[in-house]
């Protein structure tokens, strides 16, 4: 039985050493029939930070300006050569059984996303050490995921020809790029929610602590994927105010806890540290 290969399509800026724990993460799947696609939106160069990694499949796309997340990742899906893409932002991680799970689900389904665990870091000498961890597991209700969304767009799985269907990712919704993939994904093919907390999802309160302007911004994008999808008029609201609204909390479901609760430590990062070693021995710091 042939293995079907997968092409990781990861945005990066400015984020060398959340990359590099990502690409850590890639190097210890179980399911090893992929590639990885870096679209480097106009940041500091992470080559050495891919050279790190000669094991995984890398191709590095360097772009001259800072063009958008979302953009990026059209680029990185032209440019994937495989039948899956797996999408994945460059501050989340997934753990080592996450993509043979996710192949598994497709044999059933055209479309996969993960459960994930929703983690707070403080940074400790540029290494991300995790302090507070939170299952974000819900029920696959595609009615309810037009009020609130469910979707974790990293770690999801799917079929590259889906955009020969619907598309590529709508800049024009920005904030909400993976709202509006899910709902045009949902409606023209078949979805599966796998019950396993294989994503560990960056996530800080400080971001919705955004100024009247983003703010603003915020409410002129949802508009515009409510208007798109006939949504009608959805309020924008703190994520963890809407957690605990009925309506989304009854949909909670029992999900497959993996994580160890440990820091993933990448080779940039160890590199980088045995550099300070090394100038401090020979009395260059």
């Amino acid at each position: 039985m042939l293995c079907p290969s997968v092409s990781v399509v990861i945005p990066t800026y400015n984020r060398p050493y959340p990359l590099a724990e990502l690409l850590e993460a890639l190097s210890r799947q179980t399911y090893r029939h992929f590639e990885v696609i870096i679209v480097n939106d106009g940041g500091i160069p992470v080559h050495d930070v891919a050279a790190l990694y000669p094991e995984l499949d890398i191709r590095l796309i360097d772009r001259r300006d800072n063009e958008g997340h979302v953009a990026a990742r059209n680029i990185g899906v032209k440019e994937a050569r495989n039948d899956l893409i797996m999408l994945c932002d460059d501050d989340d991680l997934v753990l080592p059984c996450h993509l043979e799970r996710m192949v598994t689900a497709l044999r059933d389904a055209d479309f996969a996303y993960a459960d994930a665990e929703i983690v707070q870091y403080r940074v400790e000498n540029d290494q991300r050490v995790p302090s507070a961890r939170f299952l974000f597991a819900y029920e696959y209700d595609l009615e309810a995921m037009r009020t609130f969304s469910t979707y974790v767009p990293s770690g999801s799985v799917y079929r590259k020809s889906l955009h020969d269907e619907i598309g590529c990712f709508d800049p024009t919704v920005h904030h909400y790029w993976d709202w509006d993939f899910f709902l045009r994904a949902a409606s023209v093919c078949r979805v599966t929610r796998v019950a396993a907390a294989t994503v560990l999802y960056a996530f800080s309160p400080d971001g919705d602590n955004v100024s009247r302007h983003m703010s603003d911004k915020r409410r002129h994008y949802l508009r515009r994927l409510c208007e798109k999808h006939g949504l009608g008029d959805l309020p924008v609201k703190n994520f963890w105010l809407l957690l605990d609204e009925p309506e989304v909390a009854k949909r909670r479901a029992k999900s497959e806890v993996i994580w160890d609760g440990k820091p993933i430590v990448s080779r940039f990062w160890m590199q980088k540290k045995q550099d300070g070693v090394d100038k401090r021995f020979w009395g260059l710091l």
